[in-house]
């Protein structure tokens, strides 16, 4: 009886650090998995950033020119040039609605490792002899 008690302590003491070995990789994986998605959305908001200004100062010096070069008619291609830029800001604002509704795939590896870790523990292991 009393070699059996070392014998389930030691088994015990070797389950609870395989688990916590087991714990602390799935959590590197998880902060892994967020420093990336924190990296590519920075890089994202940048791009986006510049690419407004840019566009948007671009726009802004095409329709006054546009309006210089056609000067009997700058009414007629002020309101032109408002619809186009109206409805190129229409476009962008459903398309980043639909963006926005998608799912990004956050942590997906992170969900796919613990479900084949939940398929690991349940299925039987084979007798050893």
């Amino acid at each position: 009886m009393a070699d059996a008690r070392p014998g389930l302590y030691a088994s015990v003491k070797g389950l609870l650090g395989t688990s916590l070995t087991l714990l602390q990789t799935r959590l590197q994986l998880l902060v892994t998995e967020l420093e990336e998605a924190r990296v590519r959305l920075l890089a994202i908001l940048l791009w986006a950033a510049v690419a407004v200004l840019a566009l948007g100062a671009g726009l802004l010096f095409v329709a006054i020119f546009l309006t210089i070069l056609f000067w009997e008619q700058r009414l007629l291609v002020s309101g032109v040039c408002a619809g186009i830029f109206l409805a190129v800001g229409i476009l962008a604002a459903l398309t980043a609605r639909r963006l926005c509704a998608s799912p990004s795939g956050l942590f997906a590896d992170s969900l796919a490792e613990l479900s084949r870790d939940r398929a690991a523990l349940r299925s039987p292991e084979p007798e050893q002899e």
